[in-house]
């Protein structure tokens, strides 16, 4: 506690206040009645106390690590929300699905009704459509963000999006177009296609976006299973300074797009409209994701992140941050 500052009488009356309040739990206009004080002057007491140190609070709860680490992230990479999901199982699989689950209960706080909602293909989308329920009708549309994968039914853009405003009681749009094409002309003339044109442009406009972020080095990773590379390809490709698949987007560590023959084939929202979505939820797990997240949180892609706990610790550290110490 300081020394400066106000006399001894007026810290002691700033202590009987706090105590009363704090510990004893009185409302500021009851100890303001009692002590003969205005409610003002109870709140100014109560500020000055905090200001000179004289509380302090500890909060003892099994989810505190959580929290830290959410505050850790928010403020390394100054997102608007960060949620951490307790890493409970080896099973990646069971992972996701918890990851997933945190993401469709915060989805459901974030949609407003009749709003827009755009999403990306991908295993995380699908343990989320897994998850989400809506108990009364949301009058949302759900619109892809990208063009779907032949073959992949249950990880597929536009399948995700019926099954989701199917859950809401929505409406989805869908967009009948593959998410590469074998040239750049022909995917210019695709998007210049009133039906993939007008779909785009109300993924543009959507109030909420909810992205999978994709690893380039894993095996798993559902990029390949759109576009299949060899290995020697995956290595090349990430010795060129890509470091994560984006709305079909390679892009480096910095967030900015590289300079890969794949992106001009590319069937998708560009990044730079993608992060004009006011909020922008991005849904990852698994240390194959740490580098891509990185990489997507370094270009302020996203707005908020749901991850599982040990994700989150690797990232930290991968980032060079730490799990800030309560108060700074």
């Amino acid at each position: 506690m300081s020394t400066s500052g106000p006399d001894l009488e007026t810290q002691k009356l700033i202590a009987r206040v706090l105590t009363l309040h704090f510990q004893e739990g009185l409302s500021q206009a009851e100890i303001a009645k009692g002590m003969n004080l205005s409610t003002a002057k109870v709140n100014r007491l109560i500020k000055q106390g905090r200001e000179m140190g004289m509380v302090e609070f500890i909060i003892h709860s099994p989810f505190q690590r959580l929290f830290e680490l959410e505050r850790a992230l928010k403020t390394h990479w100054n997102l608007s929300e960060c949620l951490v999901v307790e890493t409970v199982s080896g099973n990646p699989d069971v992972i996701l699905d918890m990851v997933g689950k945190a993401a469709a209960n915060l989805l459901e706080s974030a949609w407003p009704a009749n709003g827009r909602i755009a999403i990306t293909g991908g295993k995380a989308l699908s343990a989320i459509a897994d998850n989400i329920s809506s108990k009364e009708p949301s009058g949302c549309e759900v619109v892809p963000l990208t063009g779907g994968v032949q073959g992949h039914h249950y990880t597929d853009v536009n399948h995700l999006a019926t099954r989701i405003a199917d859950k809401i009681f929505g409406r989805a749009h869908l967009l009948h177009a593959p998410l590469h094409t074998d040239a750049q002309d022909e995917r210019d003339l695709l998007m210049s296609v009133r039906s993939v044109r007008e779909v785009m442009d109300k993924a543009k406009s959507a109030d909420v976006a909810v992205f999978g972020i994709g690893s380039v080095e894993s095996d798993e990773s559902t990029y390949y299973t759109a576009h299949p590379l060899t290995k020697d390809e995956r290595a090349e490709l990430y010795a060129s300074g890509v470091r994560a698949e984006f709305l079909g987007h390679l892009i480096g560590e910095s967030g900015a797009l590289c300079d890969s023959d794949l992106n001009s084939r590319l069937v998708s929202v560009p990044l730079e409209q993608a992060k004009q979505i006011p909020v922008r939820i991005g849904v990852a797990a698994g240390q194959s994701k740490v580098e891509p997240i990185s990489a997507v949180l370094n270009g302020g892609l996203i707005t908020t992140l749901v991850v599982d706990e040990t994700t989150a610790k690797d990232l930290l550290a991968f980032s060079g941050a730490g799990v800030l110490e309560p108060g700074e």
